[in-house]
């Protein structure tokens, strides 16, 4: 604990977000990632707080975590103002009662632990709790649910023996095992958790509790051979699915709805159509998927954990197609060294960001072609880029069509000719001579 010694402490007591193994009793209202995503942002927010009344009290910080190691934890959080220390085994009181032993042993005076599921935490909260260790020598922070929040401690006592967690009395059982060891406990205000489907409907409202972590846009002309496969790819209990189409004169259209997709409809073009779903969208994380593609399984567990980075911006899956010559995965193995290595995946690849991120961007370009390109190139400028180790599996027909070495010729030449700024006009011959997919 660097930040030690200091007269004050806090420690941050929480876990590394994990989906389905994180807000459990949440997944039915938001998904496995959804609920992680949440159990994320709640830590996220109480950190903020905390950093903020450490630079006024001059407090010491740790974050006393449960999963993840110590590189995640600073990928996530970052290091300002905060260690990191990782929880021990056993049930919760135990597990408690030894970060605040730690802490005391570290030479802290004055110990304040608080939970990580409270959105209505303050600095101005934790001045109280800390304020009230001078009369008391212990201060707990009462939940609505008969729990607490917080416990703060001028000596440590181990006050959570025998209690069992998750009851409706375990703030009462607490404070009377401490005044049986001497303590004077002293209680702050009632707070709300956010654990369960009624306290989302209650603290977000109906109509955000239940918004989907991600949102799938697939932009479409014409494809009722291949939006089947891509739509029951991306099918998952933590998306939504939305189809951009741009007039299929086919059953598109009809096959997308009766798979349980959402339809915006609007003129050709796939940049156009990318940035009308994107508007449609209601997930905090976009995900754009070309009808000929299909996602890996899983693929928003690896959404989730790709942008856990703080420093990441977009990510990417790795390419894969349907074809499996030797000319094919020479291709794909390129292509995976050139998205890795210089940053620069393409569309095909399954582009994934935060949807805040996108539209600061300005969103894909109104080019012809190569929206993709420029996107990726546009938010590089802004963070970092990270590629998923599962692959998205998309269909050789452009290759089947022209051939391997010729498709793969005139992909380079846009590409390089883009990058060099060529207008993405000029170059559309060579793009129509590769044979495009029907979307394009």
């Amino acid at each position: 604990m660097a930040n030690l010694p200091s007269p004050n402490q806090l420690v941050v007591f929480g876990r590394y977000p994990k989906p389905g193994a994180t807000k459990t009793r949440l997944i039915p209202a938001l998904g496995p990632v959804g609920a992680a995503a949440l159990q994320k942002r709640l830590a996220e927010r109480i950190v903020a707080t905390a950093r903020q009344w450490v630079r006024r009290s001059g407090a010491g910080l740790v974050f006393c975590h449960d999963g993840g190691d110590a590189k995640q934890m600073d990928r996530w959080l970052g290091k300002p103002s905060m260690d990191y220390l990782a929880q021990t085994t056993g049930n919760l009181g135990s597990r408690m009662f030894l970060a605040i032993q730690t802490a005391f042993q570290q030479g802290a005076e004055r110990v304040l632990l608080v939970g990580t599921d409270i959105p209505g935490i303050t600095v101005a909260i934790l001045e109280k709790a800390l304020d009230s260790l001078d009369a008391h020598d212990l201060v707990l922070g009462p939940s609505t649910d008969g729990g607490y929040w917080l416990v703060g401690m001028t000596k440590p006592k181990n006050i959570f023996d025998g209690i069992v967690w998750g009851r409706a009395d375990v703030l009462e059982k607490t404070a009377t095992l401490a005044r049986q060891k001497g303590m004077d406990p002293c209680l702050l205000e009632p707070l709300t958790d956010l654990d369960t489907p009624a306290d989302l409907n209650r603290e977000l409202g109906p109509e955000n509790a239940h918004s989907p972590y991600l949102s799938i846009i697939i932009p479409a002309l014409n494809e009722e051979r291949q939006i089947a496969r891509a739509i029951v790819s991306a099918t998952s209990a933590d998306a939504e699915i939305i189809v951009s189409d741009g007039g299929s004169r086919d059953r598109t259209v009809e096959m997308a709805r009766s798979l349980g997709a959402r339809i915006v409809s609007g003129d050709r073009g796939r940049a156009g159509q990318q940035n009308r779903g994107a508007r449609a969208a209601k997930g905090e994380v976009l995900l754009f998927l070309h009808a000929d593609t299909r996602l890996p399984p899983n693929h928003a567990a690896h959404v989730f954990e790709k942008l856990m980075d703080q420093h990441t911006i977009l990510g990417a899956f790795r390419f894969s197609t349907d074809i499996h010559t030797p000319a094919m995965r020479w291709v794909s193995y390129w292509t995976n060294l050139r998205a890795g290595r210089l940053q620069l995946p393409y569309g095909d690849q399954g582009l994934f960001m935060h949807r805040a991120d996108f539209f600061s961007a300005g969103g894909f370009p109104d080019v012809p072609i190569a929206e993709d390109l420029f996107l990726v190139r546009t938010m590089a400028r802004q963070g970092r880029i990270a590629i998923a180790p599962a692959a998205a599996v998309t269909s050789g027909r452009r290759w089947q069509r022209l051939g391997v070495l010729q498709t793969s010729i005139i992909n380079i030449i846009i590409a390089i000719g883009c990058l060099a700024g060529l207008s993405p006009d000029r170059l559309m011959p060579l793009y129509l001579l590769r044979g495009v997919c029907k979307d394009e």
